[in-house]
């Protein structure tokens, strides 16, 4: 165990003094923080510029109550045209009954206008109309479109965070072995400690990576206002996620780490890691489609089949309301998943990251005694 810790350490200690580990870092930190700020900045209230010649403002504001509406009052019908067409007002209201444009009006102004003068003459009229009032029967939809949301970003963090970690051990492990430096280094442990300690230290990178983009994700969120849209229950998601991480990193880092030692080049890493990045391509395409369709039955079935829960698990839980019954059975059967695959790609690793020259088969690998 002091020679995994040992390894780890070493990881962990050569990972985070290298100038590409910290500005990695302060760039993904800055951009993630930086997009919770972005539809306020460029996804602003409606504003709209109108003008008025005669009869009395229309009431549209209530209509769109997030929307900037500034009214201006011209003289003369012909003044009114000339600010249409110079582009200082949108539209013109000529004596309540004419609208004077440039071109075609925009589709949701129209409406307002239209629905405003409406409104207008069935309170001249002395009508009073009574809103009807909505009353929802079903389950609780209001968090629908921020869960939704909230699961695509899972989506996203997720994969860049697992697959960055895990072509970072599969890389460090040809590295090894093509440098001829695993022969010196297991001279004095044993090949799961040298394996073992470079995921685990590796791991711990990740895992920092992570916490920071995450971190810098929910204080940008709080600072822009965002956070108000958050469901309840966000903390237990935030938490999942990470701890879903962490399962979907032991397997595929497993898994990356014991397919890379049957190559001696870098340049072999692609090929030889083409199953599990299969793998890994189709837990991101369904995770991707169970962010829009949580309750599907493929996103139910696939939550609990290993590896591919490790992603649509954690997303089906941002998404949907999960029984805690379904995680719990989910998560155990992850377990259960890394435990098989620590035992096969540490054979594998054992008996054939020594292995130098040619790529080295699988089925040899596991025939060898």
């Amino acid at each position: 165990m002091s020679g995994l810790l040992l390894v780890a350490g070493r990881e962990i200690s050569t990972q985070v003094r290298t100038r590409a580990f910290v500005i990695g870092l302060l760039v993904s930190v800055v951009l993630v923080g930086g997009l919770a700020f972005a539809p306020k900045l460029f996804g602003g209230p409606d504003e709209y510029n109108l003008g008025r010649v005669g009869g009395q403002e229309l009431a549209i504001q209530a209509l769109a109550p997030d929307a900037k509406i500034t009214w201006k009052t011209y003289p003369d019908e012909k003044a009114a045209t000339t600010a249409v067409l110079d582009g200082d007002i949108d539209v013109a209201v000529v004596d309540s009954k004419r609208v004077l444009t440039n071109g075609e009006i925009d589709d949701q102004l129209g409406l307002m206008l239209q629905s405003a003068n409406r409104e207008a003459q069935i309170g001249a009229a002395g009508v009073t109309i009574t809103p009807l009032q909505v009353q929802s029967v079903g389950a609780d939809t209001r968090y629908e479109s921020a869960r939704q949301g909230i699961a695509t970003v899972i989506v996203l963090l997720l994969f860049f965070m697992i697959i960055s970690a895990v072509m970072t051990v599969a890389m460090g492990v040809v590295e090894e072995k093509g440098s001829r430096i695993v022969e010196i280094l297991l001279i004095s442990i044993r090949p799961w400690q040298l394996l073992g300690g470079k995921i685990l230290g590796l791991g711990v990178v990740g895992f920092l990576n992570l916490v920071a983009v995450v971190a810098a994700g929910l204080v940008g969120a709080f600072l822009s206002g965002f956070a108000a849209d958050f469901p309840p229950g966000m903390t237990g998601i935030v938490v999942s996620a990470v701890l879903w991480w962490i399962l979907g990193y032991a397997f595929f880092a497993v898994l990356a780490g014991s397919l890379a030692s049957l190559v001696s080049r870098q340049e072999e890493v692609g090929n030889v890691l083409q199953p599990m990045m299969l793998l890994f391509m189709i837990s991101y395409g369904v995770s991707f489609f169970a962010s829009a369709n949580p309750d599907h039955p493929v996103s139910e079935i696939l939550s609990f089949v290993p590896p591919f829960s490790s992603m649509v698990m954690p997303v089906r839980m941002a998404a949907s309301e999960v029984a805690i019954w379904e995680v719990l059975l989910s998560g155990a059967l992850m377990l259960v998943a890394v435990a098989g695959v620590l035992t096969l790609g540490g054979r594998i690793y054992e008996r054939a990251v020594l292995r130098t020259g040619k790529r080295v088969k699988v089925s040899e690998v596991l025939r060898t005694k």
